[in-house]
């Protein structure tokens, strides 16, 4: 079960941060991810992080328009992902949802690779 907060009102070039809180098992590679959606729009890729037990470190991808303003991160004590959001416009409003794919730590952009989803946070960016 995934649970996101954070979402909320912003002004143009303001920041927020997302947060996205994990239960129960994950297994020892897994990559978490933010998608956003707009009304009336596809479901869009944001950022992911993966990880696995060996590494020292982790992968992370970012789609093109988020690149230098969004920054995506992991505590993997507590299986939680976040998102910091700098420099927000107004075309990033949109609702805001975590995902989990626990089958390994290939990050993938699309959204039927991963198994489980949390509710939405709404992140609403004023001009």
């Amino acid at each position: 079960q995934l649970q996101a907060s954070g979402g909320g009102l912003a002004q143009t070039g303001g920041s927020l941060r997302l947060s996205c809180a994990a239960s129960g098992r994950t297994g020892s590679s897994y990559v978490m991810a933010w998608f956003r959606q707009a009304p009336g729009k596809e479901r869009e890729f944001v950022a992911a992080i993966s990880w696995r037990s060996s590494w020292r470190s982790s992968m992370t991808d970012y789609a093109d328009s988020v690149k230098g303003r969004f920054s995506i991160s992991r505590d993997n004590a507590k299986i939680t992902v976040y998102l910091q959001m700098s420099s927000l416009k107004p075309e990033d409003t949109a609702d805001y949802h975590c995902a989990l794919d626990t089958a390994g730590n290939i990050i993938s952009r699309n959204v039927g690779r991963y198994d489980y989803w949390g509710q939405g946070t709404q992140v609403t960016v004023s001009s």
